[in-house]
């Protein structure tokens, strides 16, 4: 019985390790990419769904791939430092910090679905929403990173906001809303990683 006691506080303690500790799976070079395909996402958008609200599967279509694109290309890299790393903590802090930005990308995915098939006059106000749930997962992701990410969330947070505020009327679903929120926030982001994690690195 003591063994077993003994055995859950080692658990215990080693989780409370893990949950403090500081995860430098998240890099500069993935992270700027996916503000790179917000931005051309934008881009693209412009040119060639100039009519958003009367496109708007192509418009639905544009940003999940823009999405999925950046998941996977960031997916990847956690996936590849995980199987590199040496250490089973490395591992366990690449499983917590899954855990903690899954569920904005799973409430992210059903909020789209339920609009887009019961209430499509509504969908002026996905970005913002979008913006909202991310910036929850990276509040959760912040518990793992240095204080000044906390920013990142911040950002996130203000710009879904004054999505909400004003992306309707004419500028409804407008490709530079989605630009500057996702594109700015995930450039924004990939800086705080270089300055607070990678750059420290360099000079060690």
């Amino acid at each position: 019985m003591q063994l077993d006691e003994a055995l859950a506080q080692i658990a215990e303690i080693r989780s409370q390790i893990d949950r403090t500790g500081t995860f430098r799976g998240y890099r500069a070079a993935t992270v700027g990419f996916s503000g790179l395909v917000g931005v051309g996402a934008g881009v693209v958008q412009a040119i060639h769904v100039p009519h958003p609200q009367q496109q708007v599967f192509a418009y639905l279509m544009l940003w999940i791939s823009a999405a999925a694109i950046s998941v996977a290309v960031v997916g990847a890299e956690l996936a590849y430092r995980c199987y590199r790393a040496a250490s089973p903590r490395t591992a366990r802090l690449t499983l917590l910090a899954l855990e903690q930005f899954l569920p904005c990308i799973v409430a992210g995915a059903l909020l789209t679905a339920a609009l887009a098939s019961a209430s499509v006059e509504s969908l002026w106000m996905l970005p913002g929403l979008w913006a909202i749930l991310f910036s929850l997962g990276v509040f959760a992701s912040c518990r793992l990173l240095p204080r000044p990410n906390f920013l990142a969330g911040v950002f996130f947070l203000a710009a879904g906001a004054l999505c909400l505020a004003f992306g309707k009327g004419e500028h409804a679903l407008s490709p530079w809303i989605m630009a500057s929120t996702f594109g700015g926030g995930q450039l924004l982001t990939a800086a705080l990683l270089y300055w607070t994690l990678e750059r420290t690195d360099e000079t060690h």
